[in-house]
């Protein structure tokens, strides 16, 4: 129960400040991505099948409060947590370098996805929001490593 308690604080947590940024400057939208880092930090710690369903959750979570097609941004987050789940049981992703870039390379994967089934169901292209889209991997990666640095320090020194 405790669990669920820390994923529905993390899912709020990460949603509020989505729209919080959202409001401030809609370059924040483009560039960072709050949410797959809340799938992708419970996929670590509880595997696969867990990053698969709130992966799917966070998605649809996503799409709800846009204006696109429902369920774009469901399948490919449902696809990241199931990847940062699997991945992260055969690859130590814990020190940071690797951190990085395995955050890194599942937000661009993500990405790729979202953007080919946008454009394959819409027909149109991405609004790339200038170019900044293209940013998201990066910097959303440093994000997440001082996020979840920051987390397992605040782990490790509770009793």
């Amino acid at each position: 129960m405790r669990d669920f308690a820390k994923i529905a604080l993390g899912v709020i947590v990460a949603f509020l400040i989505r729209t919080a940024f959202s409001k401030i400057s809609l370059s924040t939208d483009y560039l960072f991505n709050f949410l797959t880092l809340v799938v992708i930090y419970f996929a670590v710690a509880r595997g696969e099948i867990f990053g698969t369903c709130l992966g799917a959750f966070c998605g649809l979570l996503q799409d709800s409060f846009s204006l696109g097609i429902f369920g774009v941004a469901g399948l490919a987050k449902t696809i990241t947590g199931f990847l940062a789940g699997y991945i992260s049981k055969k690859v130590d992703v814990i020190p940071l370098m690797q951190s990085f870039l395995f955050i890194f390379m599942l937000i661009s994967l993500e990405l790729v996805l979202w953007a080919l089934l946008y454009s394959f169901i819409f027909s149109e292209s991405v609004n790339t929001g200038g170019g900044l889209i293209f940013f998201q991997p990066l910097s959303t990666s440093l994000l997440g490593c001082v996020i979840f640095y920051g987390i397992r320090r605040l782990d490790k020194s509770e009793p």
